[in-house]
């Protein structure tokens, strides 16, 4: 799995601007919704603070303590609307959500296809939303922490383990950081979240991503694609088929974060 090119999702005023910054993306298509958190104040202030989540959201958010948590979740929140808003055009008070069996946010149906993810760390938030298929995305700062340089690595696949073992000390946390974000964006897509092994389903190149071509359903969406390692799944809890129709990318927002995007293909 090569590392992820340096790239450009994040333009060096996005940390002042009060909007994220969006990247249209295949297959879908779908889009990517990124917002420093150095943007959230002035981008909740534009986007209706606190008083646009539910009351369980008001109650939660209310309980969380120490500054940076209340707001990456108060941003994160408000950022899930902004992403669904600019995907249906429902105003962004609208949205209700109920939640999954394994406790993951969902739309109610009817939801008109429309499905997200949202996640945040110190530093970034990002939400992706799509009309076709699973989706999932995880943002971690990297490199890893000592701790879960220690700690994770059992419990990846043989094969990972190795690749892991064979790199030194920064460059052995930066690549776990990598094999973490691709782990957690798939298990989200999938909807079954950390019930399911790490070690259970691994990741293989796919390719280069393929050229622009406005008339496909799977190509980039945009010119403003932002690119990344394109992987594929190996997972042998699905058919071959099923399995097939995952896209999975690495990507670096900036020099201090990484991020993993699972998107699952449209039905022919």
């Amino acid at each position: 799995m090569p590392p992820p090119r340096p790239t450009d999702l994040l333009p060096p005023d996005a940390g002042t601007r009060p909007d994220p910054v969006v990247h249209h993306l295949a297959p879908g298509p779908a889009a990517l919704h990124l917002l420093p958190e150095t943007a959230v104040d002035a981008f909740a202030a534009r986007a209706g603070g606190a008083d646009v989540l539910s009351e369980a959201e008001r109650t939660r958010w209310a309980r969380l303590r120490g500054p940076g948590a209340r707001r990456r979740y108060l941003g994160a929140r408000l950022l899930v609307r902004h992403a669904l808003s600019a995907a249906d055009g429902r105003p962004a008070d609208r949205w209700r959500f109920t939640t999954g069996p394994w406790g993951r946010p969902e739309l109610p149906s009817p939801d008109d296809g429309l499905r997200f993810n949202v996640s945040h760390t110190e530093g970034l938030l990002a939400c992706v939303v799509t009309r076709h298929g699973g989706c999932g995305v995880d943002v971690e700062s990297v490199p890893a922490r000592p701790d879960a340089v220690v700690h994770l690595p059992p419990h990846l696949a043989p094969a990972e383990r190795a690749a892991l073992a064979a790199l030194d000390g920064e460059a052995r946390a930066v690549r776990l950081a990598e094999l973490w974000v691709l782990k957690e964006a798939y298990l989200k897509a999938l909807g079954t979240g950390l019930t399911r092994p790490l070690a259970s389903f691994t990741f293989r190149d796919a390719g280069p991503t393929a050229p622009h071509d406005p008339t496909s359903p799977t190509c980039p969406a945009g010119p403003d694609d932002p690119g990344g390692v394109p992987l594929g799944v190996d997972d042998p809890r699905l058919p071959v088929a099923e399995a097939a129709a995952w896209r999975l990318r690495l990507m670096r927002p900036g020099p201090g974060h990484v991020l993993g995007l699972a998107l699952q293909d449209p039905p022919p």
